[in-house]
């Protein structure tokens, strides 16, 4: 893993865009996971809260369903978060939602961070190492190392056990040079191709992704048991 240096710690602009145009389809009953309470507050809140305190984002943009973005400026508003500017429509996909924010930042900034709006628990230090190292190599994650034993497996059936030594658990924000990844989710969107995170798309152009330090507390909430996990995290973080 490449090593920034002290004497590199200069940081570029950065917008971070927040993508929150899903439907919560995992969450079952419980309803859109970003309006759900994590000890009293909503999980986006808590999101909006960690990028507004960090001194390495400069502004946020939020891509949003249509009949989300009252609710959300709403949010914006009540708890403060002045870095927000702007709550816009997002797309019909994740790809295409991302895409309408940076096209909307007009090139404004040198970087955009890509963070999911249900990952609450990001640290200041994620946020400023994963920005100091896009700075450097222009495109740079957050990961962890995979704690379980993975199996590859069709049909129900292990095919083989694949070493876990070299695989990491990917979070966000993902942070890129905003001309690569313009580029790379323009590509993406003509294309019609079908990618799991944003690094895929800059990956698709044989550009490298520089992975930093995550956290296992970084978590996305997805599933109704996220959200106890979440409150065990809220409640370890605020006990420190």
């Amino acid at each position: 893993m490449p090593r920034v240096t002290k004497n590199e710690n200069r940081r570029k602009s950065c917008v971070a865009i927040l993508p929150a145009a899903g439907s919560s389809s995992r969450m079952k009953a419980v309803g859109n996971k970003l309006f759900c309470e994590i000890c009293g507050t909503s999980v986006i809140v808590l999101t909006l809260k960690a990028l507004q305190k960090s001194p390495f984002i400069d502004e946020i943009i939020i891509p949003t369903r249509e009949d989300m973005i009252d609710d959300i400026k709403n949010l914006v508003r009540q708890n403060n978060i002045t870095k927000v500017s702007a709550v816009i429509p997002g797309g019909k996909t994740r790809t295409e939602s991302v895409l309408n924010g940076v096209l909307h930042a007009k090139g404004r900034f040198d970087l955009v961070a890509i963070h999911d709006a249900a990952r609450p628990f990001v640290s200041q230090e994620i946020i400023e190492k994963t920005v100091l190292a896009a700075s450097r190599f222009n495109a740079a994650a957050p990961g962890v190392p995979v704690k379980d034993t993975i199996k590859d497996a069709e049909g129900g059936i292990i095919k083989k056990t694949v070493p876990r030594d070299t695989l990491f658990g990917i979070q966000t924000p993902q942070i890129f040079d905003t001309d690569i990844i313009t580029s790379a989710l323009v590509k993406a969107t003509r294309d019609n191709t079908p990618i799991t995170d944003d690094c895929s798309a800059v990956e698709s152009l044989g550009m490298r992704v520089i992975i930093t330090n995550g956290d296992y507390f970084n978590i996305k909430i997805t599933t109704p048991e996220d959200l106890i996990f979440g409150e065990a995290i809220y409640n370890a973080l605020n006990r420190r």
